[in-house]
């Protein structure tokens, strides 16, 4: 039989048959090797892992669940780099005034530079500099001359 004597403010003491609460022992009251139980707790709580509890693939299954579009086409370049959240292009910087380029790639630039678009003010402005800027209407078109 237990019984349960408290002295004050002091430690709580058990007597009798049976184990007290906590590590000590009721036969000999000294606490029991750790490492002992540390081993034994470890043996019967290790579990095995399978591979459905490992990380998901990265591969092939990830890619049928890309269905978010980050970019989307650009007003001014056409090409599918204008980023919604952004609201910028990566490929030409629109809405930037100026289309951005940089100076560390060749085959950028013979991509981006002048005449590899419509070229439809250079058109009419290398057609004016061969005749030298006339201005005026040409003479045929001014009619008959009346004195």
């Amino acid at each position: 039989m237990r019984e349960l004597h408290s002295a004050g403010s002091g430690p709580v003491i058990y007597h009798g048959q049976g184990t007290s609460p906590g590590y000590h022992n009721s036969l000999n009251d000294s606490p029991p090797d750790l490492s002992a139980q540390l081993l034994i707790r470890l043996a019967t709580t290790t579990t095995t892992t399978s591979p459905s509890t490992e990380s998901p693939a990265k591969g092939t299954s990830s890619f049928g669940k890309r269905h978010n579009k980050s970019h989307t086409l650009c007003r001014r370049c056409g090409r599918r780099s204008f980023h919604i959240q952004k609201s910028t292009c990566s490929s030409c910087g629109y809405p930037a005034a100026k289309t951005r380029k940089f100076n560390w790639s060749e085959k950028a630039k013979r991509r981006k530079t002048t005449g590899t678009g419509r070229m439809a003010h250079l058109k009419d402005v290398h057609r004016r500099f061969k005749n030298g800027f006339q201005i005026g209407t040409p003479k045929g078109a001014r009619g008959p001359e009346s004195h």
